[in-house]
């Protein structure tokens, strides 16, 4: 008997925690790759039905997915994957550059081998993925190359803010990625491998050069897809 959308079935607190863990992230994935695209309904009943459980760990899933911001809950109490506002972009651009730069320069400010092995392993990961022209995994190694560089340079509230600014920026990286049918150039992997060499080196000065840079024909090409298929990114953006 069949009874995961039941919420009068008692769950211990691991069980519950677990589950909470499990529909996140599995949500989380699915929002961030857009697999789920922005405006998409997120029904409690039938979530439940899909995990396997009751809808007490998804309830809870969802408001944390709201608290990430990835999820919206309307006046009439559905919830839905949060749409993109390009509205907000400008300014989302500028702190993503200044988490380029505070990061990269604080790495070539320090030494630690070990933690350089991580970035130049996340690197051939990041170019790994250019080469097998998966999107996914693209976006997914970019965010754990830099983050792993605000690792190095040693402030973990930096490191968290520029992760969460990063994730929030996945939805519109795959946008862009589409771009060019999921084929980045491999200026992208050169322009990593500089900004490593400049860290290694311990440049500061030449680490916060190649972040601007490199942050700001992201953000130049972002902002000329934005503006060249406007009408078909306000129809991803709002459903």
């Amino acid at each position: 008997m069949n009874d995961t959308a039941d919420d009068s079935r008692p769950e211990t607190p691991r069980s519950r925690g677990s589950g909470t863990q499990t529909v996140y992230d599995r949500l989380r994935q699915e929002i961030l790759s857009m697999r789920l695209d922005p405006g998409s309904p997120l029904d409690e009943v039938r979530l439940s039905e899909r995990f396997g459980m009751s809808r007490t760990p998804v309830r809870e899933a969802l408001l944390r997915l709201s608290s990430d911001g990835l999820v919206t809950t309307l006046p009439n109490r559905n919830t839905i994957v949060s749409t993109i506002d390009f509205a907000s972009l400008p300014p989302y651009f500028d702190a993503l550059t200044l988490m380029y730069r505070v990061t990269t320069r604080g790495a070539a400010g320090r030494r630690d081998p070990a933690r350089m092995a991580v970035i130049r392993q996340r690197q051939c990961e990041f170019e790994a993925a250019v080469r097998a022209h998966d999107a996914y995994a693209m976006i997914e190694a970019n965010r754990e190359f830099h983050v792993a560089i605000a690792e190095l340079a040693g402030n973990p509230y930096y490191t968290g803010f520029f992760g969460r600014l990063l994730d929030e920026g996945r939805r519109i990286l795959r946008l862009y990625y589409s771009t060019f049918d999921d084929r980045l150039p491999l200026q992208y992997v050169e322009e990593h491998e500089d900004m490593i060499a400049a860290i290694e080196a311990g440049d500061i000065e030449k680490a916060d050069r190649l972040a601007i840079a490199h942050a700001a024909q992201i953000v130049r090409q972002i902002q000329d897809y934005v503006a060249r298929d406007m009408h078909k990114a306000v129809a991803i953006g709002n459903p």
